[in-house]
C-alpha cells in the first residue's frame, strides 16, 4: 500500500505508509485505522496533520468500487484527480466519487476532529457526479465512467414504476425543461416587459416603471385569490396555511375567518383565484402583489373600475403581449448565454436515448424561429473560433419536432388542429395530409425534406393523434413525456392520455440538499411534537381527575400544582417547538418555506406532483445518468400507523 504521489505534498517516490516520509513529529498525528485489513500495517501509521493524498484502489481492492466501508477516524474531501484537478487549491476540492475502474485518489483532513466518514456526510451525498457545471465532463451513464452512485440532487424520484424498457419514444417540452431560463436575467426581463406594457398600453401610472423585482420572492405552488388580493400557500387537504395580502401577512383570525369558516369548501380554481404552477409566471405573481400593495395605498391612481380581479387580468394581458409581439424572446435570441444555463449533458443524453433504440421528440409551444435559436444554443453548435453558429445540427438528435403546439390543448384527441411541415431554411409552412407530404399548389409532386425522408421532420401545430402516427406508436403507455408544467405538461398527458410522465423542478436540487443539512434539526422538531402531545395528555388526565374523581383537599392541591407545572412546562415546550419550526422553515424559504411541504403535510404543489408525475428531478439532463432501460421503482408507502412500527 503507498501514497500516491499526487496534490497537496509531492514526494519524489512512492513510500510505504508504515514509514514516516521526514514530517516532522511535532506535524504529524498517530492513529490505528482499524477498519482497514491489520496485515497491512506495521503498527501505527503517522499521519500528517496537513493534507495529503492517498490512492485508496491500493489500501485494498473493494476500495476502489466501495469507499464507505470507511469509518472514522478518516474523513475524505476530494475527488479523482484529473488534470484539470491539478491546479486546484485543497479547499476547492470536490466530494469523493468513484469513476470505473480508475484508481481512486483522495485527501483527508484532521482539522476538524474525526467528523464523518466517506459515505456519511455531504461529501458522498453530493459528489457532484453527472455535474454539468462547466468544469467537469459529464458522466453519462453509457459512457466507460458511467453507472457510479449518484449525488442525490441529481437523482431521479419514483412516484410509479416505470420499466424503460416498455418505452418507445420520449419526448420533451423546450422551455424550462430542456432550456433552464435562469431567473435573475430572464424573470427580470419579463417582470420589466410587463411594466412597460401597463403604463404604455394599459394605461397604469408612470411610477411602476420604478419599481424592481425580486426574482426569489414568489415560489411555484401558490395561489392567487384574485378577488380579495391575496397569495396563499396551502397543503394537501386545501387548508391555507400562509396567506399574504399583497406583502402583508394575514393574520391568524383573518385567514380563518376567510378560508376557514365556510359551509362549503373552496376549490380554489378558476376563474376566482390562479394557480402559480410554472415558472413563469413567478414574475407576474410578484407585479400583482405589488400592485395590491399600491391600490391599498394609492387608490385614486388605480384606472378606473380596476378592482383586484382586474389588475390580474390586466397583468396577464399584459405579459401576453409581450409574448405576441416577440419582445422577450428577440432579447433572448440576440443574448441566449444570457438568459440561459448551458448545460453539456444534454447532446449525449439525447444520443444514448436514440443509441438504445427509443425514438425521441420534441413538443413546444414556441415557433420555429426562436426553437431553432434556443435548441442550438443547447446542443453547442460553434464556429472554429468558438463562437456559435445557427444551423439544423441539432435535429439529428429527434426524430420529430413540433413547434406551436399550443398544450395544453394539443393533447385532446378532440383537437382538429391542422399540422403543417415546417421548412427549414425559410421557415414557411406547408400542407401536409395528417403529416403526409402533400404537393403545393403548381407542383405534381409533394415536397420532400431537406435531407431525406430519414431526417427529421419539423411541424407546427396539429394534436397527438398526428403524434401518434409520425412515431408508430400504438399505446400511449409507450410514450415518455418530460416537462416542467403541472398542467400544461404532465396533467394533461397523464389523465387524458395515459402518457407515463416526468416533471422537471429545478428548485428540488436545493430543497434536497438543504433536506440533508437539516436532518438532525428536523428530527429534534418531531421528538418536540411528540413531547408536547405527551404533556397535553397528561393535563388532560389531570384536568380530569380534579373535575370528576373525589380527592382529599391535599390530594387536590398536589394535583393543582402539578397541573400548573405541567401548564408551564406545555408552553415552554411549545414555543421552543414553534421557534425551531419557523427559523427551520425560513431556511428554505424566508416567506414560503420548504417547497414540498406546508407545516407537517405535503403542500398542494407536492400533492400535484404525487398524482400526476410519474418520476421527477431537478433537471431534464439527469436522465443521462441512468440507463435508458431502468426500472424505476417507487419507495415504500406509509400511513401514519405504521410510523411507530416499521423502522424509518
Amino acid at each position: 500500500m503507498f501514497l500516491a504521489p499526487t496534490l497537496p505534498l509531492q514526494f519524489p517516490n512512492p513510500i510505504a505508509i508504515g514509514i514516516s516520509p521526514n514530517i516532522p513529529e511535532s506535524d504529524s498525528l498517530s492513529l490505528t485505522p482499524h477498519p482497514l485489513p491489520k496485515c497491512l500495517f506495521k503498527s501505527i501509521m503517522r499521519i500528517p496533520k496537513k493534507p495529503a493524498s492517498f490512492c485508496l484502489a491500493l489500501f485494498s481492492p473493494d476500495l476502489s468500487t466501495s469507499p464507505s466501508s470507511l469509518s472514522p477516524p478518516f474523513r475524505f474531501t476530494s475527488a479523482i484527480l484529473r488534470k484539470s484537478d491539478r491546479s486546484r487549491s485543497p479547499g476547492k476540492r470536490k466530494g469523493i466519487h468513484t469513476v470505473g475502474s480508475s484508481p481512486l485518489h483522495a485527501s483527508y483532513s484532521m482539522e476538524k476532529g474525526y467528523e464523518t466518514a466517506v459515505g456519511g456526510d455531504n461529501s458522498s451525498r453530493f459528489s457532484h457526479m453527472g455535474s454539468s457545471d462547466g468544469g467537469q465532463q459529464p458522466c453519462v451513464w453509457s459512457s466507460p465512467q458511467g453507472g457510479c452512485k449518484i449525488d442525490i440532487r441529481k437523482q431521479i424520484f419514483c412516484n410509479r414504476s416505470l420499466n424503460m424498457k416498455s418505452i418507445l419514444a420520449v419526448g420533451f417540452d423546450m422551455d424550462y425543461t430542456l432550456a433552464q431560463y435562469k431567473p435573475e436575467t430572464f424573470e427580470s426581463l419579463a417582470y420589466d416587459g410587463t411594466i412597460r406594457k401597463l403604463v404604455y398600453d394599459l394605461g397604469y401610472p408612470r411610477e411602476l416603471l420604478d419599481w424592481s423585482f425580486d426574482w426569489t420572492y414568489m415560489v411555484r405552488g401558490l395561489v392567487l385569490d384574485k378577488k380579495r388580493g391575496n397569495i396563499l400557500k396551502m397543503d394537501r387537504h386545501k387548508y391555507v396555511k400562509v396567506a399574504y395580502h399583497g406583502f402583508k401577512e394575514l393574520s391568524k383570525e383573518d385567514k380563518v375567518g376567510t378560508y376557514g369558516n365556510t359551509l362549503i369548501r373552496d376549490s380554489f380554481d378558476e376563474p376566482d383565484y390562479a394557480l402559480i404552477d410554472t415558472l413563469f409566471s413567478l414574475a407576474e405573481a410578484y407585479l400583482f402583489a405589488q400592485l395590491v400593495d399600491f391600490k391599498d395605498k394609492n387608490l385614486e391612481k388605480i384606472p378606473k373600475g380596476a378592482d383586484y380581479s382586474v389588475m390580474y387580468k390586466d397583468v396577464r394581458a399584459a405579459v401576453d403581449l409581450c409574448h405576441r409581439d416577440g419582445t422577450l424572446k428577440q432579447m433572448v435570441a440576440k443574448d441566449p448565454k444570457r438568459y440561459i444555463n448551458e448545460d453539456t449533458t444534454i447532446v449525449p443524453m439525447l444520443k444514448m436515448l436514440r443509441d438504445s433504440g427509443r425514438a425521441t421528440f420534441l413538443v413546444t409551444n414556441s415557433l420555429w424561429d426562436y426553437t431553432n435559436i434556443v435548441m442550438n444554443f443547447l446542443c453547442g453548435s460553434r464556429t472554429l473560433d468558438g463562437g456559435r453558429k445557427c444551423n439544423f445540427d441539432w435535429l439529428q438528435y429527434f426524430d420529430v419536432v413540433i413547434t406551436g403546439s399550443a398544450k395544453p390543448s394539443f393533447f385532446h384527441e378532440g383537437n382538429r388542429a391542422n399540422l403543417f411541415e415546417v421548412d427549414h431554411e425559410s421557415g414557411m409552412l406547408l400542407n401536409t395530409d395528417n403529416g403526409s407530404p402533400m404537393a403545393q399548389v403548381g407542383s405534381s409532386s409533394p415536397r420532400l425534406s431537406l435531407k431525406g425522408v430519414k431526417a427529421c421532420r419539423v411541424f407546427q401545430g396539429g394534436s397527438v393523434g398526428h403524434l401518434h402516427k409520425l412515431l408508430s406508436i400504438e399505446s400511449s403507455s409507450q410514450v415518455l413525456y418530460v416537462g416542467d408544467h403541472i398542467y400544461g405538461d404532465i396533467l394533461r398527458s397523464k389523465k387524458v392520455l395515459g402518457w407515463r410522465t416526468m416533471l422537471v423542478v429545478p428548485e428540488l436540487e436545493r430543497e434536497v440538499e438543504l433536506l440533508w443539512e437539516l436532518r438532525d434539526t428536523r428530527k429534534q422538531l418531531r421528538k418536540l411534537r411528540n413531547e408536547r402531545d405527551l404533556i397535553e395528555d397528561k393535563i388532560h388526565h389531570l384536568k380530569w381527575s380534579l373535575k370528576f374523581e373525589d380527592t382529599s383537599a391535599d390530594e387536590k392541591q398536589k394535583l393543582s400544582s402539578e397541573y400548573n407545572a405541567l401548564e408551564s412546562e406545555r408552553d415552554r415546550v411549545r414555543i421552543t417547538h414553534q421557534d425551531a419550526q419557523r427559523e427551520c422553515h425560513k431556511m428554505f424559504h424566508k416567506i414560503w418555506g420548504q417547497l414540498m411541504k406546508t407545516g407537517y403535510q405535503n403542500s398542494r404543489f407536492a400533492h400535484q406532483v404525487e398524482r400526476f408525475a410519474c418520476l421527477y428531478t431537478s433537471q431534464v439532463s439527469n436522465l443521462s445518468l441512468y440507463s435508458p432501460d431502468k426500472y424505476y421503482r417507487p419507495s415504500e408507502d406509509y400511513m401514519p400507523h405504521e410510523f411507530d412500527i416499521i423502522p424509518l
